[in-house]
């Protein structure tokens, strides 16, 4: 069976979607395939994200992902928006959510470790319905 492909999107591809793309491939790459694009594409990751997803998990994610356009992503079978209202861009699939979060950019450690937490607690839940069959 292919795993589903699954599109982690916002409007600039910089913060959410870029850490969604990371944890969906550290914690679920036996589920499913991780990518994360936007409308605008940005020079680069937001530093903060950057620099607590190296401390949190080890991962580099300038070394692994870029800003990218819907465009640059496969076609993907599940679109997970990032909460971006009605600026979010919009993508064809056979499953779409919502995950309904605060962008961090600007704020706080305690804020951009909040928003990870959820990311991540996310992200398993949706290995796990994947992996049940209930998605």
């Amino acid at each position: 069976m292919n795993k589903p492909k699954i599109a982690f999107v916002c409007v600039h591809n910089s913060c959410r979607s870029q850490i969604a793309e990371a944890l969906g491939k550290h914690l679920a790459s036996d589920t499913f395939e991780s990518y994360s694009a936007g409308t605008e594409a940005t020079p680069q990751i937001n530093q903060d994200a950057v620099r607590l997803m190296k401390r949190l998990y080890g991962i580099d994610m300038e070394q692994t992902q870029h800003s990218k356009f819907l465009s640059e992503i496969p076609s993907a079978d599940i679109v997970i928006t990032m909460g971006c209202n009605e600026k979010c861009p919009s993508l064809p699939c056979k499953y779409r959510e919502d995950w309904g979060l605060n962008d961090p950019s600007g704020m706080d450690d305690t804020v951009f470790l909040e928003t990870i937490t959820l990311i991540r607690d996310k992200i398993l839940g949706l290995r796990d319905r994947i992996q049940n069959g209930t998605l």
